[in-house]
């Protein structure tokens, strides 16, 4: 072959290398472009309670945040499973993610009712939080799902304030008072009430009323102002009880099927996770303008008496609760791990808090109390 056919040949052959590269580099650029992520999740709260409004809450900020690349729809309880089985439904696949508390599993493992089904050893529902991020609490959270097999990835958000004792058909004025009720409640509150001397059944919040409208409970306690004023507790009672330990800090949750997450890219993942913390902040500013809205409207509008709880019923609390607390960590080594991490966090937060927050009663009474002047 004449060098000038070498030439030839050689620029052919590199004609062809540069074509084929060519075609590689340009191949993505007529790939069709996938669609967004599309999760179907459902709370655990009738569609009318601000709790599924908060589980909206979380996802709307997710699809905001993800500019539409994933969307969550959200449905409410019952829709495809009953409030209480979407830890199942979510580990299965059946739901793509839920909206609930951690103390409606407690059927599943006694200890994920530690997340706010009790005193919280005198730290609030914030604090708890703080426990979960930086306490060990997510860790343990996670050999708890692991422990059960349930194939979740969990994100406890949103403190709920202290839960009221709860609606009666008269005012509690000692421990004795509620002894023999038919009462309503979920989680470690099951064996506390039940320890002094209530016969409690566990029910979902939009089960609730119904079941004292039929007298079927004598009383019963759900959450807040606002939820126990939707859901309708002022049409069957106009007594409710304020205060209580039974919880004191208690948060929601939002969860995933672990495949499902997994599965999502990195930053979608992450958005995921910093959407709760979002959402968390969102709620609570939220619960302060609704619920006191509503405090006020059910003794204006609807006539409902509140009352404090008697301190002798708030002590008794406590007491059965220590009792249920050292049956279950000597039936369940998890248990009895995370009594002890959230007892040894506590004793130093709630030192803090104790010591350093200034009591607010004392400027409340000097602008609103009976004796306050009157502001310009």
């Amino acid at each position: 072959m004449t060098s000038q056919k070498k030439d030839i040949a050689s620029r052919r052959q590199f004609l062809k290398v540069a074509a084929a590269g060519a075609a590689t580099v340009a191949a993505p650029a007529v790939v069709q472009a996938q669609g967004p992520v599309n999760m179907r999740f459902q709370s655990t709260w009738p569609s009318k309670d601000i709790f599924h409004e908060y589980a909206l809450d979380y996802a709307k900020k997710v699809n905001d945040m993800t500019g539409g690349d994933l969307k969550i729809e959200v449905l409410p309880a019952g829709a495809v499973v009953p409030a209480f089985g979407l830890l199942e439904a979510v580990s299965k696949g059946t739901l793509d993610g839920g909206h609930g508390v951690l103390v409606y599993h407690y059927g599943k493992q006694n200890a994920l009712a530690l997340w706010g089904s009790g005193p919280g050893y005198a730290m609030d529902a914030n604090m708890l939080l703080s426990w979960h991020k930086y306490g060990g609490g997510k860790e343990l959270l996670e050999k708890l799902y692991k422990s059960i097999g349930a194939n979740v990835v969990s994100f406890p958000y949103g403190p709920m304030p202290s839960q009221p004792l709860g609606w009666f058909k008269k005012p509690v004025t000692k421990v004795d008072d509620m002894k023999g009720l038919k009462f309503r409640t979920v989680g470690i509150s099951i064996d506390v009430f039940s320890g002094m001397g209530l016969a409690v059944n566990a029910l979902p919040g939009g089960e609730i009323v119904a079941a004292m409208d039929r007298g079927l409970l004598d009383a019963a306690e759900f959450n807040n102002a606002s939820s126990d004023r939707i859901l309708g507790f002022t049409d069957v009672s106009k007594v409710c009880m304020l205060q209580s330990y039974h919880q004191n800090s208690e948060q929601f949750e939002v969860m995933f099927n672990k495949n499902k997450y997994d599965s999502l890219p990195e930053k979608i993942r992450a958005i995921l996770d910093n959407a709760a913390e979002a959402a968390s902040a969102d709620m609570s500013w939220k619960a302060i303008d609704r619920y006191s809205k509503d405090y006020v409207e059910m003794q204006t509008k609807d006539k409902v008496k509140f009352y404090k709880t008697p301190d002798s019923v708030l002590q008794k609390q406590l007491e059965v609760y220590d009792q249920v607390v050292e049956k279950k960590s000597a039936e369940n080594p998890l248990f009895k791990e995370i009594v002890a991490s959230q007892m040894a966090f506590a004793k130093r937060a709630t030192q803090w808090e104790q010591d350093t927050i200034t009591n607010r009663r004392m400027a409340y009474n000097h602008y609103f109390g009976p004796n306050a002047k009157k502001k310009t």
